[in-house]
């Protein structure tokens, strides 16, 4: 699997460091409110894991799946829930928390449905945020790393479902997804994420 990484991008030490100042930021921004950390499934996960664990406030947590990619690399731009919140979130101050923002089309999409739920506050907090131009704008609240337009993978993102228990962020290398078959996505790809 290691053999796979280009180059490692962000370490596992620089990873948990962002992680512990954003939950601080957080635990700032959010005291004595009802806090929902909204991750969006899979890729979040050990970002909203490691992150609830920093942010020393009471909170709940919940979960989305989103699909705008089938089995193409290339988003169809048709995006679908393929797995929807447990409850209302009318009183609650929502925090979507994700992995990486790329074309910021999913993102968008969910923003929007999101709103029109009624939250108390609906902010966005990213660990990566890709250099690149959006289809849509997203407006971040927190962020952890600017990345360049490359494709990685670890810390919950995969290629082909994989590599998600990568310690680290790493650039994957090429050869390993031109030699491969069209990968199923449910959120991302490496031609476009987010």
């Amino acid at each position: 699997m290691h053999q796979d990484i280009a180059e490692i991008l962000i370490s596992e030490q620089q990873l948990q460091a962002k992680v512990v100042e954003l939950g601080r930021l957080i635990k700032r921004d959010y005291e004595g409110k009802n806090l929902l950390l909204l991750g969006t499934l899979k890729g979040a996960v050990p970002f909203i894991a490691d992150l609830a664990r920093a942010i020393h406030l009471p909170l709940e947590l919940d979960y989305m799946a989103i699909s705008s990619y089938g089995n193409s690399t290339q988003s169809s731009g048709i995006v679908r829930i393929i797995k929807d919140l447990e409850g209302p979130i009318d009183q609650k101050h929502v925090l979507v928390i994700e992995d990486i923002i790329d074309s910021g089309q999913t993102l968008h999409y969910l923003v929007d449905l999101l709103r029109r739920r009624n939250p108390l506050s609906l902010r966005i907090c990213t660990l990566l945020d890709k250099e690149r131009e959006r289809v849509k704008q997203i407006e971040i609240d927190y962020t952890g790393f600017r990345i360049p337009d490359r494709f990685v993978v670890g810390y919950g993102l995969d290629y082909a479902q994989r590599y998600r228990n990568l310690p680290y962020i790493g650039i994957l290398k090429p050869s390993v997804y031109s030699e491969t078959a069209e990968p199923e996505k449910e959120h991302q790809s490496p031609a476009e994420r987010g």
